[in-house]
């Protein structure tokens, strides 16, 4: 059976844990030669291990257009072009209104926004004139309201909104841009929002109990609708947001 990606070159930023790393290992799978970056050298050393072959790793931040410089400067000498990015790189922090501070808004904005910008401004020249996939990773509070995360869901809003003024713009050159808005997902991530093993689980557990399938989602089953979006399957496909929560932001 024909791979879906094959012989694509693709780029997943936070492709070192979690979704991003799930998602690398699906694209390899599936035939793509597959970049991945991250900001930690053993935690990309340790990817680049789990998905075996086809895969380079670069260590840069997404919110440092320095390293987003060198990092399409690599990709452009050693294969050059990409066909997909899936722009993943992101995080953010519980802080409630009354307690934010410049520090955390800069920090959540620089990387989920300012960081995702210039991660697709700056492959723009690497895109063949066949056209390709770029692929935003936002989340469910793009729409919803959860107390103490409003720095973080309106970074995801901006998100889902880049993605309707760039399919607009890339529409003459075949290049498709969609969302991919995950509900609660057990990742490492989770553990920045927690302090304790119990706190972890209290903390699944809640999400869990809001959530119409009854559970959290795995990063696995986020890496199948990258593939979805990545590949001719959704050749069609332009402007969406998809979520993939289990029914926690439709029911």
């Amino acid at each position: 059976m024909a791979k879906k990606l094959e012989g694509k070159i693709a780029l997943v930023t936070g492709g070192s844990t979690g979704i991003g790393l799930a998602t690398a290992q699906r694209f390899v799978s599936e035939g793509a030669y597959v970049y991945i970056t991250g900001r930690r050298q053993p935690e990309l050393d340790a990817a680049v291990k789990t998905i075996g072959s086809n895969v380079t790793a670069v260590q840069a931040d997404a919110s440092k257009l320095d390293d987003l410089d060198r990092l399409y400067a690599q990709i452009k000498q050693e294969k050059g072009r990409v066909d997909i990015v899936f722009a993943n790189a992101g995080g953010g922090e519980f802080l409630p209104l009354g307690q934010i501070t410049e520090e955390h808004f800069d920090k959540t904005f620089n990387t989920n926004v300012k960081g995702l910008l210039f991660t697709v401004q700056k492959a723009l020249p690497l895109f063949p004139e066949a056209g390709g996939s770029i692929i935003l990773n936002a989340s469910i509070v793009s729409i919803k309201g959860i107390p103490a995360f409003g720095v973080y869901s309106a970074t995801k809003a901006a998100v889902r909104s880049f993605a309707r003024t760039w399919a607009a713009e890339l529409k003459n050159r075949g290049i498709r841009v969609n969302v991919i808005s995950p509900g609660p997902i057990e990742t490492p991530a989770i553990d920045g929002l927690v302090k304790t093993k119990e706190e972890r689980d209290a903390f699944l557990n809640g999400m869990a109990a809001q959530v119409p399938l009854g559970r959290v989602g795995q990063p696995d089953e986020i890496a199948k609708v990258a593939v979805f979006l990545a590949s001719d399957d959704s050749s069609y496909v332009q402007g969406v947001e998809l979520f993939v929560d289990g029914g926690m932001a439709q029911v």
